[in-house]
């Protein structure tokens, strides 16, 4: 059985590490190199840096700040923001990183992953999706009678909620919404090359009130790659319930890391504890 990751996922900004709620109200978390050396020490078994303004601000990942991650760790990790083609998703494999991930520009331009798997290898591209759960409203219109759907033109309509919603898709560090479906999106991903899929519920973004496990274990049963479960962790119960209830293949998380509320070494330790297969450092192991 393939061992279950744990990925401290570091936000970058202006060359800092940040994190916030559901995307947004952001707060300092410290310098993203010092971060890095720390979890490689503790036995994270993968990194994620995200330049989370460079779609917004329209300019490319800070490639000198991926060679100095490079030349600190020991371990794969993945870099993502602002990537838009394969010239600068070269440069990011050049300058040391494992792994990138696209988001907005795949949205945008799906060949992208197309041609990104062609050039780099499928192992190498993540594609980032970041979903959140729209309520459905449906127009009706009301009469003394009954509520039924608009027939006539003379009948004043309004929004009813039929208690359904539909997980879409967003862009732009997760300001905008955009007509894809989450899970059909996801599945058009892997058909186009990708090795891997990042998904962070919005909803459950910085919460800690633990990970969206329905489409988690949706789209990973649906796909036949690796899926990285993101937004919510925020205890030893959540990533248990991550990996016993789903088939995600990691669980990533930010605050409960960077602010030592829950140590990767603990977490992997209490994970075992529980018969989640996961790889312990080697500090835990007798």
């Amino acid at each position: 059985m393939l061992k279950k990751r744990i990925i401290p996922c570091l936000d970058i900004k202006d060359g800092r590490t940040v994190k916030g709620i559901n995307f947004v109200g952001l707060r300092d978390a410290g310098d993203p190199v010092e971060l890095a050396q720390q979890y490689a020490e503790q036995g994270a078994d993968e990194l994620c840096f995200l330049d989370i303004t460079a779609t917004i601000e329209k300019r490319e990942t800070l490639v000198p700040l991926v060679r100095e991650i490079a030349a600190v760790l020991n371990i794969p990790f993945t870099v993502g923001g602002g990537i838009n083609d394969v010239r600068l998703a070269k440069e990011i494999i050049k300058a040391g990183a494992d792994k990138i991930a696209v988001n907005s520009a795949a949205v945008k331009r799906p060949e992208l992953i197309n041609e990104l798997a062609k050039e780099l290898g499928s192992q190498c591209v993540v594609v980032a999706v970041d979903t959140k759960a729209i309520q459905n409203f449906e127009l009706r219109v009301q009469n003394d009678h009954d509520t039924r759907f608009k027939s006539d033109e003379n009948e004043i309509p309004h929004q009813v909620r039929n208690d359904k919603s539909t997980n879409k898709v967003f862009v732009g560090g997760g300001r905008y919404e955009t007509e894809r479906e989450t899970i059909s999106w996801c599945i058009e991903c892997e058909q186009r090359g990708a090795g891997e899929i990042l998904l962070t519920s919005m909803d459950h973004d910085g919460t800690k009130n633990g990970f969206a496990l329905t489409i988690t274990d949706e789209i990973s049963r649906k796909l036949n790659i690796p899926i990285i479960a993101s937004g919510g962790g925020g205890t030893v119960e959540h990533f248990t319930e991550l990996f016993s209830k789903t088939q995600a293949s990691a669980g990533l998380a930010a605050s409960i890391f960077h602010f030592g509320e829950l140590p990767v070494p603990e977490l992997k330790e209490q994970l075992a504890g529980k018969n989640i297969s996961v790889r312990l450092p080697r500090t835990l192991i007798n």
